[in-house]
């Protein structure tokens, strides 16, 4: 692996650790979405040239949970602060709906207002 994608690696975990005691809506944290969304994170930085099965079972998990304004609310917010520290490629990240097929209510786009 390469040094660019061990340091994402590291500071992936370093959120996790912050994040673990994040504010919880229905069992939901923003550091439990990012661990299980961690199968993608190989394909959002650009190494990988398609998500696995894993990442879309987690993506379908997560928006399935994601079911109420105020959870899709916090996971975009979290997502949004998050993915630019692991070095996520927004045009990945906007793709893996369409790949996955998941039809997501919230729009994955670093400029999405989540307060909508």
């Amino acid at each position: 692996m390469g040094k660019r994608v061990m340091m994402g690696f590291w500071a992936f975990g370093l959120i996790v650790l912050l994040m673990s005691s994040a504010k919880t809506v229905h069992g939901i944290t923003c550091g439990g979405a990012l661990i299980a969304l961690q199968p993608c994170l190989s394909f959002l930085v650009g190494i990988d040239p398609s998500p696995d099965a894993s990442c879309c079972q987690a993506v379908a998990s997560i928006n399935q949970q994601a079911n109420t304004k105020e959870i899709r609310q916090q996971l975009c917010q979290c997502f949004k602060q998050s993915g630019s520290s692991f070095g996520v490629q927004p045009e990945k990240a906007k793709q893996i709906p369409d790949l996955c097929h998941v039809q997501v209510p919230v729009p994955i786009d670093p400029n999405v207002d989540c307060s909508t």
